[in-house]
């Protein structure tokens, strides 16, 4: 195989994650639009819509495969494969919590809401821009910018902490509560652990474009030292 046909292939690989990246993207918010709006149309589309994203991943996971057993890639290739197959998973994961949330608003129905949701979709909107610009540091190889997206984990964080206490309030004050608030503490839970996950495919850039493996701490600046 030639270097412009693996060049090729590497590209390609690349796009398609990108896709994945803005399907998903597009399933978080979605999915939090769906549950603000108590659309349960939407809500189904988007849990049968993960279909279609875990067939993406199997397609780049099987191009990726196909790639390191048949083109000969050298060490920066072999870490971007490797990285592709990592990041391909991760989505399909992030994809699985937009369908869990999706499935929460379908189990919810029409149940009056405990309360308007605020805090809820400011983390989907924080999340959702972190995984796009994660995205985009990754088809670059960009380590810089990838090192410093998940330092915005911490606002994703106390967010979540914030829906947290105030809903545990909402069940103490009122028993007949607790089910729907456990519903939304579940949505927090999702959108928390998608943002954990971003930070996943930021440690895959770093590791692209230094070889480093090493986790990412928002408070250690000194992970491409």
């Amino acid at each position: 195989m030639t270097r412009e046909t693996l060049d090729h292939k590497l590209q390609e690989l690349l796009d398609d994650t990108l896709a994945l990246g803005t399907i998903v993207e597009h399933a978080i918010l979605h999915s939090v639009e769906a549950l603000k709006a108590r659309d349960i149309e939407m809500a189904r589309k988007i849990y049968q819509k993960d279909k279609d994203i875990n067939h993406k991943r199997f397609e780049i996971e099987n191009g990726a495969i196909i790639a390191i057993a048949t083109q000969q890639p050298m060490a920066m290739d072999l870490r971007i494969l490797a990285s592709v197959l990592d990041v391909a998973g991760e989505l399909e994961r992030i994809g699985d919590y937009a369908k869990g949330i999706a499935l929460i608003t379908i189990r919810m129905g029409d149940e009056p809401p405990i309360k308007p949701l605020i805090d809820i979709p400011k983390m989907a909107e924080l999340t959702a821009d972190m995984l796009h610009r994660a995205l985009s540091a990754f088809v670059e190889y960009d380590a810089q910018k990838a090192v410093a997206i998940p330092e915005e984990d911490d606002q994703v964080d106390g967010l979540y902490n914030q829906v947290y206490r105030e809903l545990l309030t909402y069940m103490i004050s009122d028993p007949s509560t607790i089910d729907r608030a456990t519903y939304l503490l579940w949505v927090a839970h999702n959108l928390e652990r998608a943002a954990d996950r971003v930070t996943n495919i930021c440690e895959r850039t770093i590791y692209i474009a230094t070889g480093k493996r090493d986790e990412i701490d928002s408070s250690d600046d000194e992970a491409l030292t």
